[in-house]
């Protein structure tokens, strides 16, 4: 790998820390609403079940830390792409209720952070595959 690369890779790294960053909070903000605000007016508001309102506050609150601490505790880092597929699966819940309840424009933002979480996913798992290949040469070579 040579310099320009080495630079590349690390403006990527730096903006996908940015992504991460922005979706944990944003993760964190809605899915704790979910589970702070009183069930019943959501629940009337959505037109969802309060329990399965109440599930996704759980699952987004639990994919916010999953976009962030395995990375930044260095621990099992390829728990950070599953974390954002699953969210991508609840955006795009949140686009189809979205899109049945509302107009195409607020579908939009739904819609925008699934994207933004696919491109996490896969360049995280890219990621995190180029560094497991790169440690099986190293421990191959050293045999």
């Amino acid at each position: 790998m040579n310099s320009g690369d080495s630079r590349q890779s690390a403006r990527m790294n730096r903006l996908l820390w940015i992504i991460q960053a922005v979706l944990a909070l944003l993760f964190l903000f809605a899915g704790g609403a979910k589970l702070a605000l009183p069930i019943e007016d959501m629940a009337k508001q959505a037109g969802l079940p309060g329990t399965l309102l109440r599930f996704v506050g759980i699952c987004e609150v639990l994919g916010a830390f999953g976009l962030i601490l395995p990375g930044l505790l260095r621990i099992r880092p390829g728990l950070t792409p599953l974390a954002a597929s699953a969210l991508v699966i609840i955006m795009i819940g949140a686009t189809t209720v979205t899109l049945r309840t509302g107009s195409i424009a607020l579908a939009l933002f739904p819609a925008m952070t699934g994207l933004l979480l696919c491109f996490v996913a896969y360049q995280r798992w890219h990621w995190s595959r180029a560094k497991t290949l790169q440690t099986n040469r190293v421990t191959l070579s050293s045999r």
